[in-house]
């Protein structure tokens, strides 16, 4: 990260020309150039119907685990903390100790921290780790050294026993209990309450017996998803972060040059310009589109300069599917007659908001 403002406005000089000069333009021939240091950490691509389908691929490949799938849950088993409620039919005096008038917790019988519970006639039972029918066996059995033929039933009136930890971008961030009815995923997020605004949808992660597994709501939303098959388990810990750190930048020929939040896994290059009220007409090189990425990056893999040629008749429908992802640059290349120091004053604002998230990213890390 300590190379991105740097290698991002000098990129981008790259980008605008080459020397100090009226009419600068993108030099392919300089980014092609091998030879030179800094051309060869970029790769210029041309945005087309390939490059298109290939993205729509990588897309359509997300999908969930097979492990997560595989888990599925069996019947509900009793653990510490659970207020279970025993009916023993036609024995009021075992069934309601308390009265009728009480909460029905207050003739609730607790499962100890030892899995134990105590009962009426029959005494220190093992409830933990039993479900509810094997618990209501092993009561009627011990009820039929006292009573005759006894009907006996068991249900919980509060699961405190097995949870799932939500964190991050919900509405209500807290435990969520696993009861006899089995908890999807789906079901869980809706319960606790996504905050749409904020929230980095492509991020969700679920970690679970030591393992951490990444789900990209957004490109599973997208495709036939089976999110509803996936069961949480105690000790599921479900995170989704905020989307403050994912954002991209639009400046150049454009009528507001401005920074984009994402919601989503992307947005469409079209969308992009837009959010930047489009491109100045009078002064844009229509085939000066860029979208420059990995510049926070730039040790581990080389740039890539992704060019739109928007005088193409079939530009539009190419902006309208490239994915602009967190962390793009959009620049808007000027036409001739706009010169070079009106393209330095507008790479400044850029380079000032990249440094910003870089100190901001180093100061969260450092504490």
């Amino acid at each position: 990260m300590k190379t991105l403002v740097p290698v991002a406005l000098a990129l981008l000089t790259t980008v605008s020309g080459c020397m100090l000069a009226p009419g600068q333009h993108l030099d392919r021939s300089a980014l092609l150039d091998k030879n030179d240091a800094e051309s060869s950490m970029v790769e210029l691509v041309s945005i087309t119907p390939k490059l298109l389908a290939v993205q729509s691929a990588e897309r359509s490949a997300e999908q969930i685990p097979d492990e997560l799938l595989a888990f599925q849950p069996g019947p509900y088993r009793i653990g510490a903390g659970d207020i279970l409620h025993v009916t023993v039919w036609e024995h009021p005096e075992l069934t309601v100790p308390s009265g009728q008038q009480q909460q029905p917790e207050a003739n609730g019988r607790i499962v100890h921290a030892d899995g134990t519970l105590f009962f009426p006639y029959a005494g220190s039972v093992k409830a933990g780790g039993a479900t509810l029918a094997e618990l209501r066996a092993t009561l009627t059995s011990r009820l039929t050294k006292w009573l005759e033929q006894p009907q006996v039933d068991v249900a919980v009136i509060r699961y405190n026993s097995a949870k799932v930890q939500f964190s991050g971008a919900f509405e209500k961030a807290a435990e969520q209990p696993i009861t006899q009815t089995p908890l999807t995923l789906l079901a869980a997020l809706g319960a606790a309450g996504i905050k749409t605004a904020e929230a980095d949808l492509t991020g969700l992660t679920l970690k679970r017996d030591g393992r951490e597994f990444r789900l990209d709501l957004d490109a599973l939303n997208r495709g036939r998803s089976n999110l509803d098959a996936v069961y949480l388990k105690h000790g599921d810990h479900i995170h989704l972060p905020y989307n403050d750190r994912r954002k991209a930048y639009v400046m150049g020929e454009v009528l507001r040059p401005t920074t984009i939040t994402f919601k989503a896994r992307s947005i469409s290059l079209t969308e992009a310009l837009g959010n930047a009220g489009g491109m100045r007409q009078e002064t844009s090189d229509g085939n000066a589109v860029y979208v420059i990425r990995g510049i926070d990056d730039v040790e581990q893999r080389p740039v890539r300069v992704f060019q739109l040629e928007a005088k193409s008749p079939v530009a539009f429908a190419l902006a309208s599917q490239f994915e602009v992802m967190p962390r793009d640059v959009v620049f808007v290349g000027p036409a001739d007659i706009t010169r070079w120091n009106r393209v330095i004053t507008q790479l400044i604002p850029t380079g000032s908001l990249l440094r910003t998230g870089t100190d901001l990213e180093a100061d969260l890390r450092t504490r």
